[in-house]
């Protein structure tokens, strides 16, 4: 293992991987993130440990599993009371920082970062309540800025991402000329391309037209499968009735490319930085995001689902210690980096964290384990990942079961299929290892309906609204 270095995290926000060069998309242009898989190791079966954001995170910061910490939804924010890979890294002497999205509680909490700048944290301290609402699901308004907000121009979005990069340009710059004992940990955290759909023109235009943009796969309603969640998230969010159209859909598919390239621009200054301040020997590089989208596939858009698309997530580790243009398709996830974060930094992780150094020698028969408890579903779901099958446990509904290397679109369920019976059991064994499926969904279910207690209750959570997306210091709340 080569000695402790620099690490620089670069997260961006709901990236669906296949719409990357470097992961075999031949329309998109991402040339700097294409760079850094050339001269790093890119891990082709990466996977967030919650498809939704505030959980997603929550889980990264803590490095364990969101049944494990508690924090279920998007109205569960972390508020720093369990010890982040930032908390360690500060109380062993390393500078760590925070720069963009975070998504946490407020500024008032201590996250363990020794700095944190221009920091994105949930609204009013509290988030999407109407996620709270698990039974008789409302119907939700945020699709509506979804359609409505693609197409080309500038966004709330797009102006924190560029004060996000000219702050961390600032801050290597000034690392650069700061003497420390001990390696730092840098955290850039972008928010595209989440929506609003909105890309700067240059990049927006550079797809609208192009006739190589492929159309959403299985999106006519007689191709979508038949799931009663997917039926019932779809309902919820009620995409159909905002993407009335194919003019729609290519807006929205345009403006999500465009972001991507937008994002991609923005990686290529943040690094052409580190090299030009000389930090780049001593700096291990990681690219990941902290969920996919699912872009149109099967009528859905956002996240929230165990599809390829939503919960995948891009993942590529460059510098000491990886081997350029290595590809690796050994399952793994984000509890995984949070654990490399503090061993590339020279220190132990805690013996609780379930997560194993990327830079080592991963088991190949591993297991990565993913679960929702979130907006638009009324029960839980989980997730068991090998290199070959995908499992899914639905405690309200029918499982489903992939074979990734014959199906790697997702087109057959094979979880009724006789010659896959003992298959389907050894995961769903792997998985209950992990957790009690029933018992998890109840303490989730129990802790909301807490929550929405607290918050007035069911009807005053629905009168608040939707807010679709979360604002970025400096803007107000839009609440539908």
């Amino acid at each position: 293992m080569p000695a402790p270095s620099n690490v620089l995290i670069i997260m961006s926000d709901e990236h669906n991987k296949a719409i990357t060069g470097c992961y075999g998309n031949a329309v998109v242009a991402t040339p700097n993130i294409d760079a850094l898989a050339a001269r790093g190791t890119l891990f082709e079966a990466a996977y967030t440990n919650c498809p939704v954001c505030v959980p997603a995170r929550a889980s990264f910061a803590c490095g364990r599993y969101v049944h494990d910490i508690g924090h279920w939804d998007n109205a569960d924010p972390y508020d720093g009371t369990q010890r982040s890979w930032h908390h360690h890294l500060r109380a062993s002497g390393h500078e760590v920082t925070s720069i963009g999205k975070l998504h946490f509680r407020s500024a008032a909490d201590d996250y363990g970062f020794t700095e944190s700048l221009i920091p994105m944290h949930v609204v009013e301290e509290k988030g999407d309540l109407l996620g709270l609402v698990r039974d008789e699901l409302p119907k939700r308004k945020g699709a509506w800025k979804m359609a409505r907000l693609a197409g080309p121009g500038e966004s709330s979005y797009t102006f924190y991402d560029r004060d996000i990069l000219a702050r961390a340009q600032i801050w290597l710059r000034g690392a650069a000329a700061r003497a420390r004992a001990k390696p730092w940990a840098l955290f850039v955290s972008f928010v595209a391309p989440h929506f609003p759909l909105t890309a700067p023109p240059e990049h927006y235009y550079r797809y609208y037209d192009d006739a190589r943009l492929q159309w959403p796969k299985l999106y006519e309603t007689q191709a979508r499968p038949e799931h009663p969640y997917l039926r019932e998230y779809a309902e919820c969010f009620a995409y159909d009735e905002h993407f009335a159209g194919p003019d729609d859909v290519r807006r929205a598919l345009a403006g999500y490319y465009g972001l991507v390239g937008f994002l991609d621009e923005n990686i290529g200054k943040l690094l052409a930085t580190l090299d030009a301040t000389g930090l780049s020997q001593d700096t291990r590089v990681v690219y990941v995001s902290d969920h996919g989208d699912n872009l149109g596939a099967r009528g859905l858009w956002g996240k929230s689902t165990m599809y390829e698309e939503a919960v995948s997530v891009p993942l590529i580790a460059a510098g000491p210690g990886f081997e350029p243009g290595k590809r690796v398709r050994t399952p793994v996830s984000l509890v995984d980096l949070s654990a490399s974060i503090l061993s590339w930094c020279g220190e132990e992780k805690p013996t609780d964290w379930p997560g194993e150094d990327l830079a080592g020698d991963l088991p190949p028969d591993r297991a990565v384990f993913s679960e929702y408890h979130g907006m638009g579903s009324k029960s839980g779901f989980y997730m068991l990942r090998d290199r070959r099958f995908k499992y899914v446990h639905y405690v309200d509904h029918r499982a489903q079961l992939f074979d990734l290397e014959a199906d790697p679109q997702e087109l057959n369920d094979l979880a009724d299929d006789p010659a896959f019976s003992d298959v389907r059991a050894q995961l769903n064994a792997r998985l209950c290892a992990i957790c009690d499926p029933n018992d998890t969904d109840r303490r989730a279910k129990a802790r909301q309906a807490e929550q929405l207690h607290r918050n007035g209750g069911r009807e005053a959570v629905i009168a608040r609204g939707d807010l679709g997306f979360s604002p970025p210091p400096g803007f107000s709340p839009d609440f539908m």
